[in-house]
């Protein structure tokens, strides 16, 4: 039975988007589509244990998720108008033009990051419907409660049903004002693949990072001269690279510093180098997620640690905070500060983040390496129980564990 429920989870970060992406298009309706989609699923939880996993568990889902729907409507009086629209179900699903794109995935994100939500909400809600994430790793990404993120997804779902936001890839001239909300939500929904929040999930999440990517590639072949998408996926492209050397066959997460730079994918790393030169030479003054891919290219650039070109990176971060002042980018600021001017000087940056950034695990993790390297063990090892307290991947608790216990006994 535990197999049976493991393969359920699986099933559930594969399935879940395209299952929520079908019913939104049938019915017009992402609050349906979503609560339909959760009953299927607990129905899976309740008969495939004592079934068996059927043979096309995505087309089971589907349908009974379909079923489900239609239950809902026909309950509903006020949803009456739509009974005969979701009954043509049985009869043959009228088709719908596909869009610039025909892929459900994407015409789901730009629909929920439509300009009439706040950025926020935007990048929220699509990380519930399309990455299948749960509330309380949206409300860890954004560093919030979450029954507050609880709140403003419900809301976000409300306003679209209210203001009958079509489903569909909008117009070329619709795209500028989508792409923003569209690049953050495959860039928290790739972050949340490459090293998951959560306690109860692996450690690493290829399902994610994969479809985070095959998307980036669909929007940059939408939109081709967009400098920030061709950045984004660059971004997504070097990271990715190093993915299988980031966790040990122990289950623990391996710094970039210790990593086996020969294990690194290196089509994904020329690919990412070609792209990032390709916006260098464009000679247009380069948005966020350009600079994170030329961060990226740097680091992957180093054959060994000992060679990288720290200087360079402070200057990218240098520019980066320009644009985008936020306490979590002062951090990875400091971090690489530490690298070029030594760990006295980035404590003292890293010490002004403390009312900002207190509930944000990394934060106590840069402080308790920054202190370890300062020879001072006890404040060192205080740091590190905040970080172990706060962190919930057992990649990253596991390696906080092994450095905190390196101490020593103060």
């Amino acid at each position: 039975m535990a197999d049976v429920r493991q393969a359920i989870v699986q099933i559930h970060r594969q399935e879940w988007a395209r299952v929520v992406a079908a019913l939104s298009r049938r019915f017009g309706d992402l609050d349906l589509a979503e609560e339909a989609a959760a009953e299927a699923f607990a129905t899976a939880v309740e008969r495939w244990p004592a079934d068996g996993v059927p043979p096309n568990p995505g087309a089971w889902l589907t349908t009974t998720a379909n079923r489900k729907a239609i239950d809902r409507i026909r309950r509903e009086s006020r949803r009456g108008d739509k009974q005969k629209e979701a009954q043509m179900l049985y009869d043959g699903d009228p088709p719908e033009p596909p869009g610039a794109i025909d892929d459900d995935r994407l015409r789901l994100i730009f629909t929920c990051c439509h300009p009439a939500l706040a950025m926020e909400t935007r990048v929220a809600l699509t990380l519930r419907l399309v990455g299948g994430l749960t509330v309380a790793e949206i409300a860890r990404a954004f560093l919030v409660q979450e029954t507050a993120m609880g709140q403003r997804i419900t809301r976000a779902k409300a306003k679209i049903k209210a203001a009958r936001i079509p489903y569909r890839v909008p117009s070329a001239e619709d795209l500028p004002a989508r792409v923003s909300g569209v690049l953050a939500v495959l860039f928290l929904v790739f972050n949340e693949g490459y090293l998951a929040t959560g306690p109860d999930t692996d450690p690493v999440r290829p399902d994610l990072t994969g479809e985070a990517i095959r998307l980036g590639r669909l929007l940059r072949a939408l939109m081709p001269q967009d400098g920030e998408v061709a950045g984004l996926l660059a971004l997504m492209l070097l990271t990715e690279a190093r993915r299988t050397a980031r966790v040990s066959a122990s289950g623990e997460l391996v710094a970039l510093a210790e990593q086996d730079r020969g294990a690194w994918d290196a089509a994904l790393v020329a690919e990412g180098h070609r792209l990032v030169r390709e916006r260098l030479a464009a000679g247009v003054a380069p948005g966020r997620y350009q600079i994170l891919a030329a961060i990226n290219a740097v680091h992957t650039s180093a054959r060994d640690v000992r060679d990288t070109a720290w200087s360079q990176v402070v200057a990218l971060y240098d520019q980066l905070i320009r644009l985008d002042p936020s306490p979590i980018v002062a951090l990875n600021r400091a971090i690489a500060v530490a690298e070029l001017d030594g760990p006295e000087v980035a404590l003292a940056t890293v010490d002004r983040l403390a009312d900002r950034l207190a509930g944000y695990h990394a934060y106590h993790a840069t402080r308790a390496d920054l202190l370890r390297r300062l020879g001072r063990g006890r404040e060192s090892r205080a740091a590190y129980d905040e970080a172990i307290e706060l962190a919930g991947n057992t990649a990253e608790i596991a390696y906080l564990t092994r450095r905190r216990d390196q101490l020593g006994v103060q």
